[in-house]
């Protein structure tokens, strides 16, 4: 799907046709000091059929940056396209990847030198499409106890090391788990305590931070400093707690945003996993509108 046609009929079936008819005049592009970011999780389904033509319309939207992930380290490809011809395309589109999220969960009980050389493929795509973070974004259930956190540090380390010894940076991203009470211990804590601050930043998600941790997102990014360098921005549903679309949550955005410590942040994305009023990338036009209107203005 890498012609004009067809990309326009796949925008007709999500049900969007014209971003610039969406967008109103009050919400185009000021100068800001982040570029507007888009974890590409978000619009997996349309990224699954054209993964070119879905960022092309983001980036119609207004996002300039994104965050990859499905690489296929053994093909050196994302979402099926060589790593150098991906680069090249976004190139064409003006759009960055500034992290990726990288599958380092399902070898979390390979041998080290397997997980190692996944690392050295990872280093690759990320230097070919001149990203700044490597992160590892989840944990498969089996590993979230208190024993699998600790070997899960060590882990960490190794691969912060080797990143950062490339030229590259480490992060680790949170969801809800890390903050599930083990008799009195906390993954989150476990990680916060235990990797070296200089070789693992950390990627916030704010829902989750919500959604789960007995601490503020204001007080995780006070009491760790330099360590909270990339966020994801999404919604939490009024009632089903679930994700939703910027604005209609209950998560107060603007006062979080306009009293929260910046000093660190390098990149943010906003994000919506799933629970979408209509379809993702509807979900990802109402989400960007909202954030220009009412949130890019603290960033």
């Amino acid at each position: 799907m890498n012609n004009p046609n067809s990309r326009r009929t796949f925008l007709k079936k999500t049900g969007v046709l014209s971003v610039s008819s969406m967008l109103p005049l009050s919400v185009l592009p000021l100068d800001y000091k982040y570029k507007m970011g888009l974890q590409l999780f978000t619009i997996r389904d349309a990224m699954a059929n054209d993964p070119i033509g879905s960022i092309a319309y983001a980036r119609g939207l207004g996002y300039e940056d994104g965050e990859i992930y499905g690489y296929d380290g053994e093909n050196d490809s994302y979402y099926g396209i060589p790593s150098k011809e991906f680069k090249k395309q976004l190139d064409d589109l003006d759009f960055t990847i500034s992290s990726g999220h990288y599958n380092f969960s399902n070898l979390f009980n390979e041998p080290e030198d397997v997980l190692m050389r996944y690392v050295d493929q990872c280093i690759k795509g990320a230097k070919t499409l001149q990203s700044t973070y490597i992160t590892w974004p989840w944990l498969a259930p089996e590993y979230r106890t208190i024993e699998h956190f600790k070997i899960l540090t060590y882990k960490l380390n190794k691969i912060g090391e080797q990143v950062n010894n490339a030229g590259l940076q480490f992060a680790y991203h949170n969801h809800d788990f890390e903050f599930t009470d083990h008799n009195g211990e906390q993954g989150n804590a476990i990680i916060l305590a235990e990797t070296d601050p200089n070789l693992v930043k950390l990627q916030m998600d704010m829902y989750w931070v919500e959604h789960s941790s007995t601490k503020s997102i204001h007080d995780l990014i006070r009491e760790n400093p330099k360590r909270y360098v990339m966020w994801h921005i999404k919604d939490m549903d009024k009632i089903t707690r679930d994700y939703s679309e910027m604005g209609n949550g209950s998560i107060d955005y603007k006062q979080i945003l306009a009293n929260i410590n910046k000093e660190d942040l390098q990149y943010y994305y906003l994000e919506q996993g799933g629970n979408f009023a209509k379809n993702s990338m509807q979900s990802i036009t109402d989400s960007a509108q909202y954030f220009k209107k009412h949130l890019q203005r603290y960033l």
